[in-house]
């Protein structure tokens, strides 16, 4: 749907689809208390719906409309919601871990300096496999080991960072065991596979949770689409995206459902109809919303937007007609 709406126009800048990872969001997320805090990507969509940010604020954010979940000034790779304790998708790469290690800084502050007990607040830094090879990722493991943080690390390792093999971009592929080197425990899960991420995923929660530190896991995953909805996706061999759109991830769980009698095909096509019900709805409702008025333009930019912003007379400039003048206009 979301492609849909791309191609359409009812989106702009860039929309990063997460079909294939489905897994990795729904394994560790779907786990997690309210006051935990979630750092996300520029794939953050689904990390917003697993957190609990209600459908139609998700869509109407796509759209770029008021009552999206950041007013429409986020758009699609910065969804953020302070309800939700969802701390933002970042656009550009690693610069979310800080944040998260920030984030459990605070958890552990709480308890440890200013007694509060019960804050055991957890702290899921996710980002991917060309983020591996930056510095924040290093600094970041260094000072979450060091400190003993209630932070987990997911690499959701999708193999393909833009058009750049992962295989070709580092030296040692195998990203789970640089946790070791700085002191935590990394672990390697089938990202494709909900019940294995989650059991990973149970067991690093836990032991943040009781203040034993961080932990690094690589989910082995795979998207179904290019980088962005603007990829033509030319690079990767066709059948390395057939082998692994053989493991879908949903797929896989219908399959174990049944085999396992634990739900129907009725039961399951409900779901199916129940969930297209929900779009629906929050395409409808996002197409209907109003855009944000230009006053909203320069708010929650500058702390202080007077001389920049705002002019002389008080008024936002960007109200002024001039304002735009010899800028190209869509």
């Amino acid at each position: 749907m979301c492609a849909q709406m791309y191609y359409r126009g009812k989106m702009f800048g860039f929309v990063h689809l997460y079909n294939g990872q489905e897994a990795v969001s729904t394994g560790f997320i779907k786990l997690l208390k309210q006051q935990d805090s979630v750092v996300s990507t520029y794939r953050d969509h689904v990390h917003a719906l697993s957190k609990g940010v209600p459908a139609r604020a998700v869509m109407s954010e796509l759209f770029g409309k008021t009552t999206g979940c950041c007013r429409g000034q986020g758009g699609s790779m910065h969804m953020f919601s302070r309800e939700h304790n969802l701390l933002g998708g970042f656009a550009f790469i690693g610069e979310g871990i800080p944040v998260a290690t920030g984030a459990a800084f605070t958890s552990k502050y709480k308890r440890e300096v200013l007694k509060e007990a019960d804050c055991d607040h957890v702290t899921l830094a996710f980002f991917g496999d060309g983020t591996c090879n930056n510095g924040q990722f290093f600094e970041c493991l260094n000072m979450a080991a060091l400190w003993k943080l209630p932070i987990v690390f997911v690499v959701e390792n999708n193999l393909w960072a833009i058009g750049m093999s992962h295989l070709r971009a580092t030296s040692d592929p195998q990203i789970y065991k640089k946790g070791p080197a700085f002191g935590m425990p990394g672990i390697h899960v089938d990202g494709m596979d909900v019940l294995k991420v989650r059991e990973v995923a149970k067991e690093a929660i836990g032991r943040a949770r009781r203040g034993e530190g961080p932990t690094l896991v690589e989910c082995e995953t795979y998207r179904f689409r290019g980088h962005s909805l603007a990829d033509p996706d030319e690079l990767r061999d066709p059948a390395e995206k057939a082998h692994y759109a053989a493991r879908d991830p949903i797929t896989a769980l219908k399959k174990y459902l049944i085999e396992n009698s634990l739900a129907s095909e009725a039961d399951l096509k409900a779901i199916d109809k129940k969930i297209d019900e929900v779009v629906e709805d929050a395409v409808e409702f996002a197409d209907e919303s109003p855009v944000p008025s230009q006053s909203q333009l320069l708010e929650n930019v500058f702390a202080d937007p007077k001389g920049f912003g705002i002019g002389p007379d008080g008024r936002y400039r960007c109200e002024d007609p001039k304002f735009t003048e010899g800028t190209a206009h869509v």
